[in-house]
């Protein structure tokens, strides 16, 4: 694969930010529910508005994941999705808009860190987010990230405990992947009420935006978050109204909608 033009993270917050509002990120899951669909539907989140995606790579034991992005994972693998296949659609949209791409850490392992840093490079990836690294065994994927200039993308949860919290704050790199909630991905009715300081507590300990996931399922819920983050992250509900589409067009048009309309909440 040839390199891929690399769209920078940091220049989507400052132009969110200089909009006056947080960023969009809209997860997708890659391969979802086929290939043309997916790349489909990533093309559409940027003609949308979104700032940045996050890029679900397909895996068999999606630890940190609902049981509706947990299908999507299988449905994708059944479908033929891979590694590579997957990186088809980053490199697709990654000259348009900064594509974070998502994948656990036993598929990194399996590919061979190095292997996989030059793949997801060559992709035209920004950064990467691996959920269930924790932070004493990010080195050899950091130091593998660090050759071709991506960051590794570190998580904050709500029971992470505060000194635990900063260190990790201190030397992220691209932006914090703030959890809203305990547990996995999934629509929630509502967001904790501790939320507002949990995501102040993370900006004063961070350098880089602070963005916050999981949960969110409304553009009420967009806006109300992204009034403190830097940027919000909304997944299952996009994975949702992919899987609810009965054609691709239908799912272009679901996601599409939902992202303008988040996107018109977050400025006002």
């Amino acid at each position: 694969m040839a390199e891929a033009t690399r769209a920078s993270i940091q220049a989507a917050f400052d132009a969110a930010a200089a909009e006056g509002r947080a960023a969009l990120m809209p997860y997708m899951m890659g391969g979802f529910p086929d290939q043309g669909t997916a790349t489909a539907v990533a093309q559409a989140y940027a003609d949308a508005g979104a700032d940045l995606i996050e890029l679900g790579v397909p895996f068999s034991d999606p630890l940190a994941d609902g049981p509706l992005i947990h299908a999507a994972d299988t449905a994708a693998l059944e479908a033929g999705a891979t590694l590579e296949s997957v990186l088809e659609t980053c490199a697709a949209v990654s000259d348009r808009i900064p594509v974070a791409a998502m994948a656990y850490v036993n598929m990194i392992m399996a590919t061979g860190y190095a292997e996989f840093a030059e793949k997801v490079a060559a992709a035209g990836a920004a950064g990467v987010i691996v959920p269930d690294v924790p932070l004493e065994e990010r080195g050899p994927i950091a130091e593998a990230l660090q050759a071709p200039g991506l960051p590794l993308i570190p998580l904050v949860a709500p029971n992470t405990p505060p000194e635990r919290r900063v260190e990790i704050c201190s030397t992220a790199e691209g932006f914090v992947y703030l959890v809203s909630t305990k547990g996995v991905t999934g629509e929630r009715d509502a967001l904790p009420q501790e939320l507002t300081k949990l995501i102040e507590d993370t900006k004063a300990a961070a350098e880089v935006p602070v963005a916050v996931g999981f949960g969110i399922s409304t553009a009420e819920q967009a806006a109300a978050v992204g009034k403190v983050a830097d940027g919000v992250i909304i997944g299952t509900r996009l994975v949702r109204a992919v899987a609810d589409a009965p054609d691709r067009d239908a799912a272009v048009a679901g996601v599409s909608d939902f992202l303008r309309e988040t996107r018109a909440a977050l400025a006002r």
